[in-house]
């Protein structure tokens, strides 16, 4: 009995193997057949049947030999689809910018070098990583929008760009509150000055501008004493601006702490510095601690306003 049901057993997975076996050679047959248009044939019915990536098995084999013939639109058309279903958003969109270039009068070409733009808006990683395909991105929609200002998917296009520049302003955004939280506050001011003018509608305005006030503050607090005036001044300035443009702000009581406490840093900067005036060794004590743990310390804001900070 035993016997009988091993046999049966092994005559199905024989038969199980048989038939796969069949299977995989009749597509490798047909791969390596030069029947161009069987292999055309069945490549768009893989594709009809989303069993893509053997569809891309036998576009490839067919892109070069109908390069130059009548049939050569619908298939490469196929073969960017293809590889845009596979997820392959750099193959696509490499694909489809190609067709574009090579077909103009085509009524795809919109379509492609629409789709050849989204690609790399899909590809644009989250905010915190290298933003270079978000850049790509923008240009490839705008250009789309350039060449096809009549279309449909203009909107669609400046909706997408809109996304990216949300995506830039917020790296932006978090870029410039990383240079406090390590405490180069020099950096950090200028940071967010460069993020407001990057982005002069953002939405993180009000706090970037009370930030602005905090980080001119605590850079004129670790400064020299002779550069302290000129630097606590400018956070004075920024809270002036910031109380009067923001008066009902919940940084409002902040930003007046900042400036109540910059003015008595001025005041104290200016004792100090009085003193050393008439007093040898407090001049001494100023020198050395200039030359020894401050000598680094960088010029003032006022001198690198226009200075923009690498991301």
């Amino acid at each position: 009995m035993f016997k009988k049901q091993l046999l049966i057993f092994s005559g199905v997975m024989f038969l199980l193997i048989v038939t796969l076996g069949s299977c995989k050679s009749k597509y490798e047959k047909l791969k390596a057949s030069n029947d161009n248009a069987k292999k055309y044939q069945e490549a768009v019915k893989f594709y009809n049947k989303k069993d893509y990536t053997k569809a891309l098995g036998l576009f490839e084999d067919l892109v070069t030999r109908y390069r130059g013939r009548a049939e050569a639109e619908d298939l490469f058309y196929y073969y960017a689809y293809t590889n845009y279903k596979l997820k392959d958003y750099t193959s696509a969109r490499f694909h489809f910018k190609t067709f574009a270039d090579t077909y103009p009068s085509s009524p795809r070409a919109e379509e492609c070098r629409f789709i050849a733009a989204y690609c790399f808006y899909l590809d644009s990683p989250i905010y915190s990583l290298d933003q270079e395909n978000t850049t790509k991105a923008i240009e490839s929609l705008q250009l789309f929008i350039n060449l096809y200002p009549k279309s449909d998917r203009v909107t669609e296009a400046s909706k997408l760009i809109q996304n990216l520049r949300d995506k830039l302003e917020q790296k932006s955004y978090a870029n410039s509150k990383l240079y406090l939280t390590i405490g180069d506050y020099q950096s950090a001011a200028i940071a967010f000055g460069n993020t407001l003018r990057d982005y002069p509608d953002t939405k993180y305005a009000e706090e970037l501008e009370f930030l602005t006030i905090r980080a001119q503050y605590e850079f004129a607090k670790v400064s020299f004493e002779r550069k302290q005036p000129e630097r606590y001044d400018l956070a004075i300035s920024s809270a002036d601006q910031f109380i009067e443009k923001y008066p009902a702000s919940k940084f409002l009581p902040d930003a007046n702490n900042y400036k109540k406490n910059s003015q008595a840093g001025i005041e104290r900067a200016k004792r100090v510095l009085a003193e050393a005036s008439i007093d040898s060794k407090t001049a001494e004590k100023l020198a050395k601690k200039d030359t020894t743990t401050k000598a680094g310390q960088p010029t003032s804001i006022k001198d690198r306003h226009n200075q923009k900070i690498p991301y």
